[in-house]
C-alpha cells in the first residue's frame, strides 16, 4: 500500500509518500521560514496562503521522485490537528479533494502522533513500550507508548514549551527568528559555566517542565551584562534547558521501569541535547533513539507513516471533513 502524507499544521508545506513494504519512498519540504522572519513571528493568514502556492509543486515533485502517477496512490493521510485553523484547512482540503476525485480513502492524523513513531523510521528502530519525549517550538510532554495509539501522558510543560523558550530567548539576544538554531549556534562559542542560569523544577519530585522563568532570568541577564555576554547567556540558557530535559527523561525511565526512550520534535535536532542524552544512555544503559535530522521538524513523511499505521480507520469521503486545532494527543485510541 502506497499512502501520500500531508502535513501543513503551521509553517512548512510537507508531502511524503510512503510504501507499507519498501519505507518511504520520498519526501519533499518547503519552510515558510524566510517569510515569516519579517514579522518575527508566524502570520496564521500568510502560512495558509504559501500552503496553498506549495502543496501542488511538492506533490508533482514527491511523485516523480518516487516515480509513481496519482493514480498509485492507494490512501491518503493529511493532518487534521492540532494546528492552525486555516493551514489546517489547507492540507485537509487538498487531501480530500484527492481523494474523492481518485476514489481513494482517506485519514485525518494528529500531528504529535506523526512526531511521536516518527522515530520508527530510524534504522535502528525501537520496539514497543518506550517513553517518548515530545519536544518541539509547541510542545514539551513525556509519554509512555505500549503501542499505536497506546499513549500515557506522563508530564508536560506547566508553561512555555522548550522550543518556545529558545526561540524567545534568542529574540531577546538579537538572532531574530527563528532563534532556536541560531542560539544553540551562538552557544557553541560560549561559556556555559559563566553565568548559573536557575533549572526549573528540576528537582520538583514530578515529571513536569517550566521553561518561562529560565526565559525570564536569561532576559535579565540579558538586561544587565549587555550584548557582549550573548554568546555566554546562550550557552548558560541552553545548558540549563538540556540539563532539565535529560534529567526529567532519566526520571521518566525509572518511574516506569523501561529501557528505551524516544526523542521526537524540532528540538530533537539539538546537538547538545542529544550529546547529553547519549552520554546518559551509555552511562545508564538505555538505548535511545531519534529521528533522521530531516524528519525532527514538522514534515509530510511522518504523516504518510502514521497514516500507513491506521489504514485501517482510512475511509471514502463524500466530501465532508473536519479540522481540529485544538486535539489532544490522549483521546487517540489504537487502530482497529
Amino acid at each position: 500500500m502506497r499512502v501520500l502524507g500531508i502535513e501543513s499544521s503551521c509553517d512548512e508545506t510537507g508531502l511524503a509518500l510512503y510504501d507499507t513494504e519498501a519505507g518511504l519512498l520520498a519526501h519533499a519540504l518547503h519552510s515558510q521560514v524566510a517569510m515569516h522572519a519579517e514579522y518575527g513571528g508566524v502570520v496564521p493568514e500568510l502560512a495558509s496562503r504559501d500552503h496553498i502556492r506549495r502543496a501542488l509543486p511538492l506533490l508533482k515533485r514527491v511523485l516523480a521522485e518516487a516515480g509513481a502517477e496519482l493514480k498509485d496512490i492507494d490512501a491518503i493521510a493529511y493532518t487534521q490537528g492540532p494546528g492552525l485553523a486555516g493551514a489546517l484547512l489547507v492540507g485537509a482540503s487538498i487531501a480530500n479533494g484527492l481523494g474523492l476525485a481518485l476514489g481513494k480513502p482517506t485519514i485525518g492524523i494528529h500531528h504529535l502522533e506523526g512526531h511521536l513513531l516518527s522515530p520508527l523510521l530510524s534504522e535502528p528502530r525501537p520496539e514497543f513500550p518506550f517513553v517518548a519525549l515530545l519536544v518541539s517550538g509547541g510542545h514539551t510532554q513525556l509519554m509512555r507508548v505500549d503501542g499505536v495509539g497506546r499513549y500515557e501522558l506522563l508530564g508536560e510543560t506547566v508553561d512555555d514549551a522548550a522550543g518556545e523558550a529558545f526561540d524567545k530567548t534568542a529574540q531577546l539576544l538579537g538572532l531574530g527568528y527563528p532563534g532556536g538554531p541560531a542560539l544553540s549556534s551562538l552557544a557553541e562559542q560560549g561559556d556555559a559555566y559563566r553565568y548559573k542560569l536557575p533549572r526549573p523544577m528540576l528537582n520538583s519530585h514530578n515529571l513536569d517542565f517550566s521553561f518561562a522563568g529560565l526565559k525570564t532570568a536569561a532576559l535579565t541577564l540579558a538586561r544587565k551584562e549587555g550584548p557582549e555576554a550573548a554568546a555566554d547567556i546562550a550557552a548558560g540558557f541552553q545548558a540549563a534547558a538540556v540539563e532539565v530535559l535529560a534529567a526529567k527523561c532519566l526520571a521518566a525511565l525509572k518511574q516506569t521501569g523501561l529501557q528505551r526512550l524516544v526523542v521526537a520534535g524540532g528540538v530533537g535536532a539539538n546537538r547538545s541535547l542529544r550529546s547529553r542524552l547519549d552520554a546518559e544512555a551509555q552511562h545508564k544503559r538505555f538505548a535511545v533513539f531519534y529521528p533522521p535530522l530531516a524528519l525532527c521538524t514538522d514534515n509530510g513523511a511522518m504523516i504518510a507513516f502514521a497514516g500507513a499505521l491506521r489504514l485501517a480507520e482510512a475511509q471514502g469521503r463524500d466530501g465532508r471533513f473536519t479540522v481540529k486545532p485544538r486535539w489532544d494527543l490522549s483521546t487517540l485510541t489504537a487502530p482497529a
